[in-house]
């Protein structure tokens, strides 16, 4: 399965593209789409939306996955995370590819077996299961990958449980 991860922000939305078993992964391509501060917010998503759209279509996800929104102190911060969610979301949806959600939290908990791990940490273990020799530089990039590697392991679990709950 391919699995699309995407880490949205404003400025750095960060992008990873894995190949997984579920239980096996394997890197394909992890990146930022950096855009300016200084652009209006709608040219910043339209940059996002583009790269996104050009992303996808070169890698072919069978799959996509993005963090949900955490709650921010920020509200304003938050509301244009959202935005870039829902781009995100969109673009997504019009290449037909599947989307999933998961929090933080849970993509912590995926990886690194902690929901309160900190960032460090889940660079170190995302370049650990991916088997590369150093973290990805990008924090952006290895969140993404991060998102990836649980929806990859999410999706292999699910009949796994299914099938064990049945069985109940």
């Amino acid at each position: 399965m391919r699995v699309f991860g995407i880490d949205c922000g404003t400025e750095r939305t960060g992008y990873g593209v894995i190949e997984s078993d579920g239980r096996l992964h394997h890197m394909v391509s992890a990146g930022c789409i950096t855009s300016s501060a200084r652009d209006p917010l709608e040219r910043r998503l339209l940059h996002i939306a583009g790269e996104l759209r050009r992303l996808i279509a070169e890698h072919r996800p069978d799959s996509a996955a993005i963090e949900e929104v955490f709650f921010a102190v920020n509200a304003k911060s938050a509301l244009k995370l959202s935005h870039v969610r829902g781009v995100a979301m969109l673009v997504v949806a019009e290449a037909s590819v599947q989307c999933a959600e998961y929090s933080p939290l849970e993509v912590k908990k995926s990886v690194v077996g902690y929901g309160r791990a900190e960032k460090a940490q889940v660079q170190q273990m995302v370049a650990s299961l991916l088997r590369i020799g150093a973290p990805v530089a990008s924090e952006d990039a290895s969140d993404a990958l991060a998102i990836a590697i649980c929806h990859a392991t999410h999706a292999f679990m699910l009949p796994v449980i299914q099938r064990l709950e049945a069985r109940a």
